[in-house]
């Protein structure tokens, strides 16, 4: 497929992509041929997906078992399914064929894209034996008895079947009674493989896709790619949001470049045009970065939770009260789509520092009145915001004399943003930092990853599935206990 000229293309090579490295030949040529054949032509990305996906080793066996493609939405990822599932049929001899989807209708709709190439294409038509689009059953079934079978996983409809390709279709709500079932088929399959297929994570339904895409991570971090793995992300950079102001090694969600960099089909399928529409239109809810530009929400499991600082260790420090004294400092945080916010205290306190959640409420509206309220009784050493997340879009209200605080929020640099995560940790590991062990700050902690920041590293906000914004405001609190600012000496008498 051609595109018109002068116009803007999406990056044919994924941002994050692991593959298996040992392998003789590939299928994909061939695949991409028959595809033609049938009517489909395919993008250079898709081209790519398939030819590493179909990679096999020296004695036949697939070198990937699992095919993950994790793309934004309208960027033709059913191409790819389809492409594969006529390779299974008519080039690999597959016997049975799995595609499913969450919900039948979508499942419904592959089967009606599927139906029309083979049934378009003379050559592949002689070969079907019959069609079934029933209640019953949906499927195409060769004269050589092989079957394409198409599934809901939401009625649970997959189990018992053993497939020899498994195709799941919507991969971003895939949690674990689905490969519960599906697992143990393939276990009597000679040579079997699983694609995976969707969009970014949407939180707690992203379970499979969240551990397909931390094994990626963890390949690409390391060197070493994943030994059964073919994982293919296109995104932008997920903490773009965080980098501080003058960097340049993050994507700028309202950059061109970066659209194309999470969407490979735009200038073939999407325009430019259209993707301007749309961020326009969804605005700063955060649905635009996650379904144009692939920055998901992916829970962690049980086995990665409290992967920075001990869940023993962080109970450890908990006290049933603390008395609050001079000098305070507050801080401000919230979630990148703006949905909670937290605003968070730390005192010195027996030698050490007491952090506390003082609020933390969803939405936004609230925050200016509430700080106000806390600033007139505790006329705190300072307020700190990190003026590259989103609570920054607070700072002018809160430093405005006549409605706001009328005080200069304290901006802490990226140098210092690590320097603050670096004193959290040490006071942790220390036992000079006590809590009253509220909910919300153990519930971030349990879900907290870090996010390389030059040589040290920070919080990461978007790739851990909880509201980490607690956890944010309580380091930043801590380290504006030493922050260079102008103290007040007007006394401390109230409480919050």
């Amino acid at each position: 497929m051609s595109a018109p000229p002068n116009v803007l293309l999406g990056v044919q090579r994924p941002r994050l992509a692991t593959a298996p490295p040992n392998f003789l030949s590939s299928s994909g040529r061939e695949a991409v041929e028959l595809a033609a054949m049938a009517g489909l032509k395919l993008f250079p990305w898709q081209q790519h997906v398939l030819d590493v996906g179909l990679r096999e080793r020296e004695d036949g066996s697939w070198a990937a078992f699992e095919c993950c493609v994790n793309v934004p939405r309208q960027n033709g990822k059913g191409g790819i399914i389809e492409a594969r599932e006529l390779a299974g049929l008519f080039l690999l001899d597959e016997q049975l064929i799995i595609h499913s989807a969450h919900e039948f209708k979508t499942s419904k709709v592959a089967f009606q894209r599927i139906e029309a190439l083979i049934l378009g294409a003379p050559e592949l038509r002689k070969r079907v034996l019959r069609v079934r689009n029933n209640t019953n059953e949906t499927s195409i079934t060769l004269v050589t008895g092989q079957v394409l079978q198409f599934l809901a996983r939401s009625g649970g409809s997959g189990r018992g079947f053993t497939g020899d390709c498994n195709i799941m279709d919507e991969a971003m709500i895939l949690g674990d009674d689905a490969m519960g079932a599906l697992m143990p088929t393939m276990s009597a399959v000679e040579n079997p493989q699983l694609y995976y297929l969707g969009s970014a994570g949407i939180g707690a339904q992203s379970v499979q896709l969240g551990r397909l895409r931390r094994r990626a991570q963890a390949a690409v971090e390391s060197g070493n790619p994943d030994p059964s793995l073919a994982y293919f992300e296109w995104s932008v950079d997920p903490h773009a949001d965080e980098c501080p102001q003058g960097c340049t090694d993050h994507d700028d969600a309202n950059a061109p470049d970066s659209w194309a960099k999470a969407n490979p089909s735009l200038g073939y399928l999407i325009t430019p045009e259209f993707v301007r529409n749309e961020q326009a239109s969804l605005g700063n809810s955060g649905i635009f970065e996650r379904e144009r530009l692939g920055v998901g929400d992916y829970p962690s499991d049980a086995a990665d939770t409290w992967q920075v600082i001990g869940e023993e260790a962080w109970r450890a420090l908990a006290v049933a009260d603390a008395e609050r004294s001079a000098p305070v400092a507050f801080s401000i945080d919230m979630t990148p789509e703006r949905s909670h916010a937290a605003i968070c205290a730390a005192f010195r306190w027996r030698g050490g520092v007491h952090v506390t959640v003082v609020e933390h409420r969803p939405g936004t509206g609230w925050i200016v009145e509430r700080a106000k309220e806390l600033h007139g009784k505790w006329k705190p050493r300072c307020w700190v915001i990190d003026p590259a997340s989103a609570a920054a879009s607070l700072i002018p209200d809160l430093e405005d004399d006549d409605e706001g605080l009328g005080v200069e929020v304290v901006k802490p640099k990226a140098r210092e943003l690590a320097a603050a995560c670096g004193q959290f940790y040490d006071a942790v590991t220390t036992q000079s930092l006590t809590h009253f062990d509220e909910a919300p700050l153990a519930s971030a902690l349990a879900g907290a990853q870090k996010r390389p920041l030059g040589d040290a590293w920070a919080w990461a906000r978007r790739t851990v599935g909880v509201d980490i914004s607690p956890l944010v405001a309580v380091t930043e609190a801590k380290w504006g206990l030493s922050a260079d600012v102008e103290e007040t000496s007007d006394p401390l008498d109230n409480i919050w």
